[in-house]
């Protein structure tokens, strides 16, 4: 077995390879309790300490006896008038102080501000118990129903996302080992290969051993090192019983308890480090280095049991998690793949001029001639290698020759639908629908709500295009990230924040410091104009419109034969631009459309304020 001193080199060489990937792996094991929690130290924040409840109530834990806690043991003590008394109390302390911080955490108005409302007041589980209470007919039971629901639903979270991702964790680690590239993706595979409830189960019969060891005098510290590679069994092998998992484990650390304790030890140091830094050199630094060193570690300790020969070492098979698979092999499992590369440079069909420059950057063909459909048709193939294209270079792990097969079609390579080119006339076309989406939406809400039919927005035809506008921007100028989800919704997030932060800073100065909107109250709101609420629901909504909704009204609107499709979309932008022209000097204007003021908490962001506009 190589030295500690070779481990560490090796480690760290990993470490500097994929730095920001082990940082935001070991950053989310903190933040879900899967280990690491200490890191955060430095974002603990204790709460100001307030004059709630101080009538005598049920004994709890020393340092809890404010806020939610207060509730919780008024409620399970059958003071169900107390709780609610100081659950109300509490809200309402929490928006007044909002109202004199911070106005960028204002909780007064907003349904994400009233969520947090519910959460730190405990309002939440007043209301959950009533309903319960309502239902059942008796205090107590609601009350019992009330703990094993909540049981049920804590021991869940914690039996399939924090027990696992140890788990995910050490096979990120693994294949940064020997790989140049990790994609964040990797963190799925257990659902690639179908395995997460076998893993789950797994860990948590680990978990429960430790726990029942934990109850003897030395069990429990021995047990520790016994296990100690539980997590990186399973996350080689996914299919591995559970009991299985635990005895492998047992055997290839017997003898290497003290061994694994002084290395374990050896980072003592950076504990006592972290510590002085309040955590930030252990987020940074001494975490993900800790985790490859000990990845190293297990790779060792397999490599000799393996050579050893022990029982059910020869359930550690993934052979291409720890070395490069030969070229024989990756072309037998990516001969498709690399047929199509060879073929790249003769096949690929290409655009040139305006039409380049918004098929590429934008999205959109400028015609819908037989040219640019088969060059949709080939770009959906080039994004679907260039997946592919890093295992076939043995820069990443390469799925297709995993010991547990993964859920994925091999014999083709298919267009990804989301990723297409949008023809003019389908953009137009989906400009309307949105903006006619958006104005059905607006009139429904106005009409539940308020009980009559508004006409919303500032133009007199059947549209909003706000709703058009933005769907069609999201499309196009974030037309290069759909590729990577998670950039798509900063993009669209950050785009909407933008958009609508400047329209109401030009309509304050077009008219006179009058605002159309005001999310002055709202929980993270930026000076009233912007507010975490609205931008979430322009996230999510944008993501569906670009992953969901475009694709598939494009596929309908595809259907439709050109000789209809154009003059369609022609008499709708004749229209649109005569209502214009109208509305320019004849707004439409009047109750429900202009006179904006503040609404109550459950009818915060019925009107979005583009619609205004």
């Amino acid at each position: 077995m190589p030295t500690r001193k070779e481990m560490k080199r090796k480690a760290r060489r990993a470490l500097k390879r994929h730095y920001i990937m082990y940082v935001a792996i070991c950053l989310i094991a903190a933040y879900v309790g899967s280990e690491f929690t200490s890191s955060l130290n430095v974002l603990d924040v204790t709460p100001a300490s307030g004059s709630y409840h101080t009538e005598e109530r049920l004994e709890r834990p020393s340092g809890i006896n404010e806020g939610f806690a207060d509730v919780m043991y008024d409620m399970l003590a059958g003071d169900e008038e107390d709780g609610k008394a100081l659950s109300d109390e509490l809200k309402a302390e929490e928006i007044e102080r909002s109202r004199t911080g911070n106005p960028a955490f204002g909780r007064s108005r907003g349904v994400l501000a009233s969520l947090v409302n519910s959460v730190t007041s405990g309002s939440i589980v007043v209301s959950m118990l009533a309903a319960l209470h309502s239902l059942t007919g008796s205090e107590n039971l609601a009350i019992l129903i009330f703990i094993l629901l909540g049981a049920a639903f804590l021991f869940s979270i914690w039996f399939f996302f924090v027990n696992i991702f140890k788990v995910i964790s050490r096979r990120v680690f693994l294949e940064g080992r020997v790989y140049e590239k990790v994609p964040f993706q990797r963190m799925l595979f257990l659902l690639r290969v179908k395995k997460w409830t076998k893993v789950s189960c797994t860990m948590f019969l680990a978990s429960l051993y430790q726990l029942l060891w934990s109850l003897t005098i030395v069990g429990g510290f021995v047990k520790y090192f016994s296990y100690y590679l539980v997590p990186y069994i399973a996350a080689e092998n996914p299919d591995i019983a559970p009991g299985e998992a635990i005895r492998l484990s047992r055997r290839m650390m017997k003898g290497h308890k003290w061994e694994c304790f002084v290395f374990e030890m050896s980072f003592f140091p950076w504990l006592l480090l972290g510590g002085a830094t309040f955590g930030i050199s252990e987020i940074l630094y001494s975490n993900p280095y800790r985790a490859a060193f000990f990845s190293e570690y297990y790779a060792d300790m397999r490599a000799e049991a393996k050579k050893a020969h022990l029982k059910g070492s020869e359930l550690l098979n993934d052979t291409y998690l720890y070395e490069m698979p030969e070229d024989e092999l990756i072309y037998l499992a990516y001969e498709d793949v690399i047929s199509a590369l060879i073929r790249r440079p003769k096949d690929i069909l290409k655009l040139s001029g305006v039409r380049k420059f918004f098929a590429d950057q934008l999205g959109v063909l400028l015609t819908n001639s037989k040219t640019e459909k088969e060059y949709e048709q080939m770009q959906g193939r080039l994004v679907k290698m260039e997946l592919l294209k890093d295992a076939v270079d043995r820069k990443a792990y390469p799925s297709r020759l995993s010991a547990v097969p993964e859920v994925e079609k091999r014999q083709r390579i298919e267009t990804i639908h989301y990723l297409r080119h949008y023809s003019i006339w389908s953009i137009v076309l989906l400009f309307f629908i949105f903006s006619a989406i958006g104005w059905v939406w607006e009139v429904s809400l106005h009409l539940v709500t308020d009980g009559e039919f508004v006409n919303r927005g500032v133009l007199h035809g059947p549209w909003l295009p706000i709703y058009g506008g933005g769907g069609v921007l999201i499309l196009m100028l974030l037309n290069r990230l759909r590729k990577r989800p998670v950039l798509e919704f900063i993009g669209i997030v950050v785009l909407c924040g933008c958009v609508e932060y400047t329209t109401s800073f030009v309509l304050e100065i077009l008219h006179n410091g009058e605002r159309w909107w005001d999310y002055s109250g709202y929980f993270l709101n930026l000076n009233g104009r912007i507010c975490a609420e609205g931008l979430l629901v322009f996230g999510i909504g944008g993501i569906a419109i670009v992953y969901m909704l475009a694709p598939l009204l494009d596929n309908q609107i595809q259907r439709i034969r050109p000789w209809v499709l154009i003059p369609l979309c022609l008499i709708l932008l004749t229209a649109f631009t005569v209502d214009n022209v109208y509305s320019a000097r004849h707004p439409n204007s009047g109750k429900g459309i202009t006179d904006y003021e503040e609404k109550t908490a459950c009818l915060q962001y019925t009107y979005p304020p583009y619609t205004y506009l």
